[in-house]
């Protein structure tokens, strides 16, 4: 069974930080790529960033581009999100998704993806 665990929200103010961690398990880690994805209140949900671990290439939104990073631990079967000058805007539940196939970063068609819990990031302005 595939488990995604989703950790590392919380509340932080404007211009802080955040690592947000999505631990995957019951899967071939290195076949997948892994995504971040968010949900703000009455809004869409929106691809944040992606890896694909299969061979390292990334996504990120525009919104994020130069303050999120992303990372892939492949021994912790682990992906990292580091949030860095967040922003009020930057407040949603984010989830982590996981495919195996490098169409989870850039097509909305989630029939093949799993879901993580979502964990609250909220920035206070």
């Amino acid at each position: 069974e595939v488990q995604l665990q989703a950790s590392g929200g919380g509340l932080v103010q404007a211009g802080g930080s955040l690592r947000l961690s999505c631990a995957a398990s019951g899967l071939s880690f290195d076949d997948y790529a892994i995504g971040w994805f968010r949900q703000a209140a009455g809004k869409e949900r929106e691809r944040v960033s992606c890896i694909s671990n299969s061979d390292g290439s990334t996504f990120f939104a525009d919104s994020v581009k130069g303050r999120f990073t992303i990372s892939s631990d492949n021994a912790k079967n682990t992906v990292y999100l580091q949030m860095n000058s967040l922003k009020p805007e930057d407040t949603a539940v984010y989830y982590c998704a996981a495919e195996p196939t490098i169409h989870l970063c850039y097509y909305n068609d989630f029939a093949r993806a799993y879901w993580g819990q979502g964990t609250l990031v909220t920035v206070s302005s």
